[in-house]
């Protein structure tokens, strides 16, 4: 009993899958996702092994349609399941069985799907991949605008609870995410998948980029993420004065930052660390 959508970025390669739902951790339930192979959404009294096999099987070759196929004729609760399966080439596959709440249907666009179960009206699904096609930014960023979108549109008529969203590369291990957030419980869980959107954008940006402070700032990031988003910021460009001073307030508060910071330069986590340490 969920709406969700399931799209490829053409540009990045990157594959991802946004849920929101009236039931609990629905949003660690229904999304899987591997890079370069595919994204699966299972929901509907959801089985979660048509994710791993899905994507196993869509890995071993098989299409979506066919690995959809071979799952749900082997599936005796098929006609109470929805599935949306997606290959990295942008080719899908959706299932919505007969036995699913209504309103319950599913809408295939371009290397997009969107699907809803127990949902206020057709426009829910509708408005998923209209909402996608016309968005802006990053893939999890759209991906929130589709669901914003879908929500807007009537939503799930039992209420709000849960919501996630995750999003893996084009390439790389089974592991590897490009963004994994959720909200297992939550009175407004799109408004709070959104605060932790923004989270995951500033920590990302820390250290990795000459103005993380900026993002750390706009992105809402606690006090002390934002002063070593400065640290950081200072290393990179060679400002080891500036530097040093925000090394030194960080020991002034607790002697055992200079243990971190130290493990971070024998990480090489931190740029010119030999400067920035020498004058403690």
């Amino acid at each position: 009993m969920t709406y969700s959508i399931v799209a490829l970025d053409p540009e990045s390669g990157e594959l991802g899958v946004g849920i929101q739902s009236r039931a609990f951790r629905s949003g660690a339930v229904v999304p899987s996702a591997l890079p370069g192979v595919g994204a699966v959404a299972s929901q509907a009294f959801s089985e979660k092994s048509y994710g791993p096999l899905g994507l196993e099987l869509m890995r071993a070759g098989k299409t979506p349609e066919q690995a959809l196929a071979g799952l749900v004729a082997a599936d005796p609760l098929a006609a109470n399941r929805q599935v949306s399966m997606l290959a990295a080439d942008g080719t899908a596959a959706v299932h919505t069985g007969d036995a699913c709440i209504p309103a319950a249907g599913h809408r295939i666009g371009e290397g997009v799907t969107a699907h809803a179960n127990c949902v206020e009206a057709p426009q829910v699904w509708e408005s998923m991949v209209d909402a996608f096609v016309g968005a802006e930014g990053s893939l999890q960023r759209r991906l929130l605008d589709a669901l914003d979108a879908a929500e807007a549109s009537g939503g799930d008529w039992r209420g709000r609870q849960a919501a996630g969203i995750l999003v893996v590369p084009a390439k790389g291990q089974p592991w590897d995410t490009v963004c994994d957030v959720r909200v297992d419980d939550h009175q407004d869980p799109l408004g709070e998948l959104r605060r932790l959107l923004d989270l995951h954008e500033g920590y990302t940006a820390l250290g990795e980029i000459d103005d993380s402070t900026e993002v750390a700032r706009r992105t809402g990031l606690p006090e002390l993420d934002v002063h070593f988003a400065e640290l950081f910021d200072a290393a990179r460009v060679g400002e080891l004065e500036r530097g040093r001073a925000l090394v030194a307030e960080l020991v002034r508060q607790d002697e055992r930052w200079r243990v971190y910071l130290r493990a971070l330069a024998d990480l090489e986590y931190l740029p010119n660390a030999a400067g920035l340490l020498s004058e403690e």
